[in-house]
């Protein structure tokens, strides 16, 4: 089977002007170009050209996305690669149906004359770290922590945020009082800290994965020290990079203990 400019652009929601765009910049090549110089598009084509639909979703220039695809590559690169994309693609499903739930929930409620519930009506709206979690822990990890977090009213949410603050203002108070990552008053508040993730469904800490936790909190120690968005959060650099220098210190015993022990 072979399609003409005009119907593969109806098929791929894009305009022919578009293709012959991608054909003169060397980005997407027909197939064949007939003896009466229309340009048709086979399985090889089409292919292609999924992939840049794909790449353009996510932003890259044209540029970049012709170096993506000029790369050697095998039939297991591109397996892999389709494979990455097609979880991206399942994320974004996930977060666009909690959108279309929350919205079926305020039109139900309004339809009935009843109140809708306003943790329900934000839900897919403001998870902002979603891409973040499920990169670094799994999409389990992330869903079990939003439903634990939209599952909180208004008022414990602010509760918890409160909590949140003066657990990093406290590293704040420790390292601008002196104290060092290896002093006592340090290495409770590392305690405290972990006990703290423990609160958070989908975490390793949650589940009392010692191994996992232990990578978990390495990873984010890193966080804390390499993120500007991190020393914010906790005031200053110099307080990020203590708590961080405190809670490695803290899980060196962990690798000591059994798993039973981390939910103890």
């Amino acid at each position: 089977m072979e399609w003409t400019v005009q119907e593969l652009a109806e098929r791929a929601g894009i305009s022919g002007r578009t293709l012959r765009h991608y054909h003169q910049i060397g980005l997407l090549e027909p197939d064949r170009v007939g003896s009466n110089g229309y340009r048709y598009y086979g399985l090889n084509a089409v292919s292609r050209l999924q992939r840049i639909l794909l790449l353009r979703e996510t932003g890259l220039p044209l540029t970049d996305i012709a170096n993506v695809l000029s790369a050697p590559t095998t039939p297991e690169v591109e397996v892999e690669a389709l494979t990455e994309q097609l979880a991206h693609l399942a994320s974004e499903r996930e977060s666009l149906n909690r959108r279309i739930n929350a919205v079926e929930h305020t039109l139900s409620m309004r339809s009935q004359g009843r109140e809708p519930r306003m943790d329900v009506m934000l839900e897919g709206f403001n998870d902002r770290y979603e891409t973040e979690v499920i990169e670094n822990w799994g999409r389990e990890a992330f869903e079990s922590s939003n439903q634990w977090w939209h599952g909180k009213s208004v008022s414990q949410q602010r509760q918890w945020k409160a909590r949140a603050e003066a657990l990093l203002t406290q590293w704040r108070l420790l390292q601008e009082g002196g104290s060092t990552p290896d002093s006592t008053a340090a290495q409770d508040h590392a305690a405290i800290h972990l006990e703290w993730f423990k609160e958070i469904p989908g975490t390793p800490t949650h589940a009392g994965d010692t191994a996992k936790s232990i990578d978990m909190i390495r990873g984010l120690a890193d966080q804390y020290e390499t993120n500007p968005d991190f020393h914010v959060a906790f005031g200053t650099v110099q307080a990020a990079t203590f708590a961080a220098n405190a809670l490695r210190l803290h899980i060196r015993q962990l690798d000591d203990h059994p798993p039973s022990d981390l939910r103890s």
